[in-house]
């Protein structure tokens, strides 16, 4: 695109993220977001709230949480901590999970953000699922990769997405030659 061009499309696309959805509400049971909720966010209408479109200049630390707040390393450790992501930024216990769904009626949280080696991870005795559906993560993490699929009755199923075997030396043995072999096997079409 050349610099002048390729400059401008990266303005427009970063001008177009400040207006995308910042999280998403399935049958007013499921809720998925990118970080968390953190400290501040109590109410999903604190998320409806907000007001678009998002600068990051306004830095309202229930923009901050959403983002960038991720869970406590497991279910024991309750309430908040600091964050090693940065000053500011804060790691959420269980009990803020809990507090969070019984205040919205909510069943579960589905949250991305974090590398996670099986591909999903649940929290909060899987009223919080973490989700991560890049495989081998900056070529270095050697992780899965997961779906969800919601059945009958918001009934989650992950589904893994195994990383590909590294090259072999032979077209035939190829990993391109199988993406769609692996895809078909990992992921059945059929729907609990």
């Amino acid at each position: 695109m050349g610099e002048r061009d390729g400059i401008w499309v990266w303005h427009r696309i970063n001008r177009l993220f400040n207006w995308l959805p910042l999280a998403a509400l399935i049958e007013k049971k499921i809720i998925c977001m990118h970080g968390g909720i953190g400290r501040s966010i109590n109410h999903v209408e604190q998320i409806e709230n907000l007001q678009r479109p998002i600068t990051m200049e306004a830095g309202s630390i229930v923009l901050m949480d959403l983002l960038w707040s991720d869970p406590t390393e497991n279910d024991s450790v309750e309430g908040l901590r600091p964050n090693a992501r940065g000053p500011g930024l804060v790691t959420f216990g269980p009990d803020r999970v809990m507090e969070f769904c019984n205040n919205n009626d909510l069943q579960l949280i589905v949250r991305a953000h974090e590398c996670v080696m099986d591909g999903f991870e649940r929290f909060a005795q899987g009223h919080l699922i973490t989700l991560f559906s890049a495989t081998n993560y900056c070529g270095t993490a050697n992780n899965a990769g997961a779906i969800l699929v919601l059945g009958r009755d918001l009934v989650v199923v992950p589904k893994l997405i195994h990383p590909l075997p590294p090259a072999m030396s032979s077209p035939e043995a190829s990993p391109e030659r199988h993406i769609e072999d692996t895809w078909m096997q990992v992921l059945p079409l059929s729907l609990c």
